[in-house]
């Protein structure tokens, strides 16, 4: 179990103590059961969004039986999260379109669960409620769930090489989108805009990287020097403790606890202030580390 379990992680240096010990194992029984009747792993995502929204629902109801039946709603959808991508590696059957429905369950937990707590305060807040989820969702969180999605993909090309990421490149992508057709691929081209856009925020918020990789490929195309890549893991893996913070489980425990104490516009504090300063101070020593070894790269040889 523990053999076949350490094999669906993506790296040892990217998993959170909570999902090593709790998320996984879960996850991975519900995989191998997926598995056992030839489930898709995008099955399993489309019913892990099923789960996130039936949880924001019931967040907006005040009593404590549909803040404990939403709390447990929002943990089963996240097992189904972290099974649909242990089932994906564990069959092959990993695509682009699994990873960006994968982004998507996520943004559709979260507006579930925001638009049930802004209808909750209304009556109380107003207006100001709403605007203030606003901010906190669509400049706090999504920012900080695409940097923190992006430096875990990063590291992983660092440590596993190109096929061990989906570190993705935003100008390939607009060249994909381009070459179809909507009348031919409608959905796959709505599919490689948006995406793309993503891409293309992620590139955005990390100028430093963007001038590191470019020399690097530059200079040694996919053949990085091992000693570059190790130098690259010393300084990226102390700031994966801080990219895990900003995805799922600290968010989680955090929505939970204001929930069960009927403060739920605390979360959005949490998300302003807090996360917000986890996210500059990460980004900060990110770009650092990539201006730092972009200086250095005559260093090493290919």
């Amino acid at each position: 179990m523990s053999n076949n379990l350490e094999a669906t992680f993506k790296s040892q240096d990217t998993e959170e103590w909570l999902d090593i010990h709790f998320t996984r194992p879960l996850g991975l029984m519900w995989a191998n059961l997926f598995n056992r009747f030839n489930v898709h792993p995008n099955v399993v995502t489309l019913l892990s969004i099923i789960l996130g929204a039936a949880a924001g629902v019931m967040f907006y109801y005040p009593d404590l039986l549909h803040t404990v039946a939403g709390i447990l709603l929002l943990v089963w959808a996240n097992l189904y999260d972290s099974a649909d991508g242990q089932l994906a590696r564990m069959t092959g059957k990993k695509t682009m379109w699994g990873r960006v429905l994968d982004g998507f369950a996520g943004d559709v937990w979260f507006f579930a669960i925001y638009a049930a707590i802004c209808l909750r305060l209304t009556p109380e807040w107003g207006i100001w409620i709403w605007l203030l989820a606003a901010a906190s969702g669509f400049i706090f969180h999504a920012k900080q769930c695409q940097l923190a999605d992006y430096y875990r993909n990063i590291h992983l090309y660092f440590i596993k090489g190109k096929s061990g990421s989906e570190l993705d490149n935003s100008q390939k992508l607009r060249a994909d989108f381009r070459a179809l057709t909507w009348r031919k691929d409608p959905v796959s081209k709505t599919f490689l805009y948006f995406y793309g856009n993503y891409t293309r925020s992620q590139e955005m918020q990390t100028p430093a990287f963007q001038r590191f990789y470019a020399a690097l490929r530059g200079r040694f195309g996919e053949q990085i020097p091992q000693t570059l890549r190790d130098d690259f893991r010393r300084g990226s893996l102390p700031l994966m403790k801080y990219a895990n913070i900003l995805t799922f489980n600290t968010r989680a425990i955090v929505l939970y606890v204001v929930m069960l104490v009927g403060q739920p516009w605390l979360y959005f504090v949490f998300e302003v202030t807090v996360m917000t300063l986890i996210y500059c101070y990460m980004r900060s020593r990110h770009e650092g580390l990539c201006r730092e070894l972009t200086a250095r790269l005559n260093d090493y040889e290919a």
